[in-house]
């Protein structure tokens, strides 16, 4: 017994290290995105041979954020319930999920353009429900999906005194995803009626 905890000890701490390396460069590369792998490591409190250890390269260390990112889009499309869930509530509730996402890993989000396909299988399902409800009329989900990621980029760029946030809802967050989910689902041919109906089960 006492022969396997220290092994186990060892891969702990590796994995521990490891998240730390990976929180401290999302911080540092969301405010310099030419950070240096150094640069990283002093954010970590490691030593700079740790991060080289865990992580060969910088690529190294940008492919495991993305990994990262991708895993958290993966469970918003789980916590969305897309497959289950009326596709006008999956589609809010997972706008609400991403754009929290885009705000706590600022860094990880830009790299969701290397989403992995188990997360552009799920948005292609959810637009493809949308659809057999008749929430929207694009028949191509691939379609819906690039507009769908697109409009994401740019609603959450838009400034807070943005015309366009202009909203009842007080919460900034919350008029963000009211307006991105009007704009898709207007954008792929839903009706004037349809985000009303969001709650409707």
């Amino acid at each position: 017994m006492g022969g396997n905890s220290s092994p186990r000890r060892i891969r702990a701490d590796a994995e521990r290290s490891t998240a730390r390396i990976l929180e401290a460069a999302e911080a540092v590369l969301a405010v310099d995105a030419t950070a240096s792998l150094e640069r990283i490591a002093d954010a970590a409190g490691l030593a700079r041979a740790t991060v080289h250890r865990r992580f060969a390269s910088r690529t190294a260390l940008l492919d495991a954020l993305a990994e990262r990112i991708g895993q958290r889009y993966l469970a918003g499309l789980a916590e969305a319930r897309v497959r289950t869930a009326p596709p006008l509530v999956a589609l809010h509730r997972l706008t609400e999920i991403v754009f929290d996402l885009k705000l706590c890993h600022r860094f990880g989000a830009h790299l969701a353009a290397a989403l992995p396909p188990a997360v552009l299988d799920g948005l292609d399902l959810l637009f493809a429900r949308l659809r057999d409800a008749g929430a929207i009329t694009a028949v191509d989900p691939v379609w819906c999906r690039r507009v769908y990621l697109a409009l994401l980029h740019e609603v959450h760029d838009l400034p807070a005194d943005s015309p366009a946030l202009a909203s009842e809802t007080a919460d900034e967050t919350g008029a963000r995803v009211a307006l991105m989910v009007r704009t898709v689902v207007g954008a792929l041919g839903g009706g004037h009626d349809t985000t009303a109906r969001l709650l409707d089960g």
